[in-house]
């Protein structure tokens, strides 16, 4: 819960093996959960990564003291990462991407979860497709 300001090599350093984990778990290519931790947490630097942990723009509860929130509170950044993945298999308009996409189809993926509603920002898909290509996160789709 420190203060501790991410740069974006930093960020994707320090994150993109959690990323990957996951990935090879589920199925969810690695560049879309890191992209879209980038693109909701501001490279895990905006307030609610910071004081919830939540790097994925999650409404829910929380128990913070310090920030009053919409957004869901996490114990770790990892249950945030998780939380994440754990909400695309849930909601039944993100299931058959399960199905459809390899992890390596990164543009199918992003543009499915904008679809689903996962977020009302104009130009969603763009700026997290945009974040993939920036960084080369692509290559983290490889096991």
């Amino acid at each position: 819960m420190g203060q501790k300001k991410f740069s974006p090599s930093s960020y994707i350093e320090q994150h993109k093996s959690v990323a990957q984990q996951l990935m090879r778990e589920t199925g969810v290519p690695a560049s879309v959960i890191l992209a879209v931790a980038i693109h909701e947490s501001a490279y895990g630097n905006s307030r609610i990564a910071n004081h919830l942990n939540n790097h994925f723009g999650i409404k829910g509860k929380n128990n913070s003291s310090v920030i009053r929130s919409a957004y869901k509170g996490y114990e770790s950044v990892w249950a945030s990462y998780n939380d994440f993945v754990g909400l695309l298999k849930r909601r039944k308009a993100t299931q058959p991407l399960f199905e459809k996409y390899s992890p390596q189809d990164y543009t199918a993926w992003v543009k499915g979860i904008a679809r689903s509603g996962y977020s009302a920002t104009k130009g969603w898909s763009s700026k997290v497709l945009n974040t993939i290509d920036r960084y080369d996160l692509d290559e983290l789709d490889i096991n």
